[in-house]
C-alpha cells in the first residue's frame, strides 16, 4: 500500500463514513462475513481484541454505515454488508488493506480528519476583529 492510495477521494470517504477506528473495525468484521446479518450486540459481543463497544455505541456505528450507504439493515435492526455503489466497495477495499498493512497510518489518519472537521466548524464561530 502507498501513500498514492490515500486520495483526496479515499480520505473524504473516511471523513464522511468511518468517524472512528471503531467504526472501521465494526465495518471489517461485517465485511468478513457478508452473507451474516449482525445485531448490535452480536457486534459488540463479538470480543475481538481492542475492540470494546456497549450495544448502544455499536448500533450508533452500524446506524452511520447503514446511513452512509455500506450495510443493508433488515427490518429486524439486523445488518449486513452491502454497499450500494462501486465507488463505495473500492473504499471499502482500500479501507481494508489499509487497515492490515499500515493501521497507524489509518488511525492518524481517521483522527486527523475528524479534528479537521471539528476545527472547522469551530473556526465558524470565532468572532472575527477588523
Amino acid at each position: 500500500m502507498q501513500d498514492a492510495d490515500f486520495s483526496d477521494e479515499f480520505c473524504t470517504f473516511i471523513q464522511r463514513a468511518v468517524p472512528t477506528i471503531e467504526a472501521v473495525e465494526l465495518l471489517l468484521i461485517v465485511l468478513g462475513q457478508p452473507e451474516k446479518w449482525w445485531t448490535a450486540s452480536e457486534l459488540a459481543a463479538t470480543g475481538r481484541p481492542g475492540l470494546s463497544l456497549t450495544d448502544i455505541q455499536a448500533g450508533r456505528y452500524l446506524e452511520t454505515l447503514y446511513g452512509q450507504g455500506l450495510l443493508s439493515k433488515g427490518a429486524d435492526n439486523r445488518f449486513r454488508y452491502a454497499p450500494d455503489a462501486n465507488a463505495a466497495e473500492a473504499h471499502v477495499r482500500t479501507l481494508a488493506q489499509a487497515y492490515r498493512e499500515r493501521p497507524v497510518t489509518l488511525i492518524r489518519m481517521i483522527y486527523a480528519l475528524r479534528d479537521a472537521r471539528i476545527r472547522s466548524f469551530a473556526d465558524a464561530f470565532k468572532v472575527r476583529g477588523k
